[in-house]
């Protein structure tokens, strides 16, 4: 698969690209923060997948389309996204700001 990131493999994405590329489902979205900051509200169409636990889930992430990771404010989707690609994983972006800029973009969040 070629990859719209190959050029810049650890790209970082504003929040407005980020939501482009989801709705036209180009990307895997997951937000890598704990159970109750997702609880509190989260991007609609992202997976959930806690930093925390990342030594369970990073082999299992998907390989079909790209994977951007997200969290509060950028640290923890830059942590996942560095380990990820140390460990030879596919993974080649983020979003810049996390959630806290995808609101001030005033970007849907939900709780459901």
């Amino acid at each position: 698969m070629v990859s719209f990131f190959s050029r810049n493999p650890l790209k970082t994405l504003p929040p407005d690209e980020v939501k482009d590329l989801l709705d036209r489902e180009a990307i895997h979205l997951i937000d890598v923060r704990e159970v109750h900051e997702w609880n509190d509200g989260h991007i609609p169409g992202a997976v959930h997948r806690p930093l925390s636990e990342m030594a369970t889930w990073a082999g299992d992430l998907p390989d079909d389309k790209p994977v951007i990771f997200y969290c509060l404010s950028g640290g923890r989707s830059g942590q996942a996204l560095a380990w990820c690609q140390s460990a030879g994983r596919a993974v080649e972006g983020h979003m810049g700001g996390g959630i806290s800029a995808w609101r001030m973009h005033g970007l849907p969040v939900t709780r459901d």
